[in-house]
């Protein structure tokens, strides 16, 4: 198979409507990791987005009278801008199921291609046995995002043009991980030419599945995915995929939403571009791996992905992007109730920048502060809070707490006598028209709604933090219904951030 791969990359047919794109020095990033950091700007595509060479170079290949027939895909937005593009270039229909939580952005452009969208459940994986569905019933032919032998080779003709435009050492190669099409066709190619560059797969920490699948030994499907960087919001890799990422890739480094949204932040401020979170994970691979590493004067690749961004995204991008940098410490800090802490307190804090600072009288005896404070490294938060300590403030470093980063910052203060029996859980879901009446509607009557706090932060996913006095002899029927009801949620009725300012 080795061979065949290295072959149909050379003869891939994608520069009918792809471009090769530019191998761009990161200027900033490389100064600040000590590393020379080059960006392979597939966001410059005329989609946005690499998808559309493995798309058109499987299209190409059908028989005339099959592609006469139409195409159908599955897609959370880029595939299917290639598939709607190359079936425009090629003069046939194209189909495409996508799911109902896929950003606005990527539907509009689709439809801007020519491309008849179908919106048809909340992930890929619904909207994929939709597509197959409909391919059976109108006589079409279904183009795989990912697992198809033409599709992984149009991804590798990537890896050509990196070993072309760059015949320097290269130290390792970071590529962005969904189903694994295009780390498979990158490694497939590189590994045959130039064996000793390290091909290093990025994932989220929440859609991780051909990480938990390499570990496995097995393809290991995934009850539910991260809906953040929906571009690689995939249950399952392909069995093609698996197969050349057990052969070839060296190792997958896993990210988290902060890391993601630095990133963005990195190339926006290095190229002025804005890349969409699937299409920055390979950055945020790269800038891991420095850290984890320590190297310095390597040359490190990292394929910028894709670009198709929902702009009001951006609000949530901006203000997770601090943590991810680190510029940004979150503490909860317990000072006497009495004259003159508030004035030690912010002695303690010196000449730095505050971010935040949230106080509520709610005690006779301690006084809890909830106070943002600009850091330059996570070690300067842990000095921070040897500093308070040696004031005499006990202090909870809360800068990597969930609950504190989505929701208490903007609901600090609400300590209640009345909240009796009360649970506090998150919950996240797809954000539709009908989900949040969905949520409160299901829930028993006998229940009380103690605190609510939900934010629309502009992304395809809404948050809920909920307060509900559930009484003992109900928990069963509590247990039962946030089991049944779908969403992701996380029990934060322990947190301690929540019983210094809610509970």
């Amino acid at each position: 198979m080795l061979c065949d791969y290295l072959v149909q990359i050379l003869t891939a047919r994608v520069y009918d409507i792809a471009q090769e794109t530019p191998l761009d020095y990161a200027q900033n990033l490389s100064a600040r990791l000590n590393n020379k950091l080059l960006l392979k700007r597939e966001d410059m595509q005329s989609v946005f987005s690499f998808k559309l060479r493995g798309a058109y170079n499987k299209m190409v290949q059908l028989p005339p009278d099959v592609l006469a027939q139409g195409a159908i895909a599955a897609s959370a937005g880029n595939h299917a801008q290639g598939v709607a593009l190359a079936a425009s270039h090629l003069g046939t229909r194209a189909i495409i199921v996508m799911p109902v939580t896929t950003p606005q952005v990527k539907v509009d452009a689709v439809r801007a291609r020519g491309g008849e969208v179908v919106l048809y459940g909340d992930t890929y994986d619904d909207a994929y046995a939709y597509a197959r569905q409909l391919e059976a019933e109108k006589g079409l032919t279904f183009i795989h995002p990912f697992d198809d032998p033409y599709v992984i080779a149009g991804q590798g003709t990537i890896g050509m043009e990196i070993l072309r435009q760059y015949q320097q050492p290269i130290h390792a190669i970071f590529v962005a991980i969904g189903g694994g099409g295009l780390i498979s066709g990158i490694a497939a190619y590189v590994k045959r030419l130039r064996p000793e560059i390290k091909i290093i797969g990025v994932e989220p920490v929440d859609a991780d599945a051909m990480s938990q699948s390499l570990k496995a030994g097995k393809r290991v499907r995934l009850p539910q995915v991260g809906l953040f960087a929906d571009g690689v919001a995939v249950r399952l890799v392909g069995e093609e995929t698996f197969r050349l990422c057990q052969e070839y890739v060296d190792e997958i480094i896993l990210v988290d939403t902060d890391h993601t949204c630095a990133a963005i932040k990195d190339v926006f401020e290095d190229t002025r571009s804005i890349l969409e979170p699937a299409g920055a994970l390979a950055i945020a691979g790269a800038k891991a791996y420095v850290e984890r590493e320590k190297i310095q004067g390597q040359t490190l690749i990292a394929v910028a992905c894709g670009a198709n961004m929902n702009f009001d995204r951006l609000r949530f991008v901006a203000e997770r992007a601090e943590f991810g940098e680190r510029r940004e410490a979150i503490f909860a800090v317990a000072i006497p109730e009495q004259r003159g802490s508030l004035r030690k307190f912010c002695e303690c804090i010196g000449y730095r920048n505050l971010t935040e600072f949230n106080y509520r009288i709610a005690d006779k005896k301690e006084a809890h502060i909830f106070v943002g404070v600009q850091i330059q490294n996570r070690a300067d938060a842990a000095k921070m809070v040897e500093t308070f300590e040696s004031c005499g403030f006990k202090t909870i470093d809360l800068t990597d707490d969930e609950l504190t980063k989505l929701h208490l910052r903007h609901m600090v203060g609400g300590h209640s006598s009345l909240a009796h029996n009360e649970l506090l859980y998150r919950f996240e879901f797809p954000e539709r028209p009908g989900a949040l009446m969905k949520f409160v509607s299901s829930m028993s009557p006998d229940w009380n709604i103690s605190l609510f706090h939900y934010r629309n932060n502009g992304a395809d996913y809404g948050r809920i933090v909920v307060g509900m006095q559930v009484q003992n002899h109900e928990m069963e029927q509590w247990q039962a219904f946030i089991d049944t009801l779908g969403y992701r949620y996380w029990d934060e009725s322990q947190n301690p951030a929540y019983k210094l300012f809610l509970g």
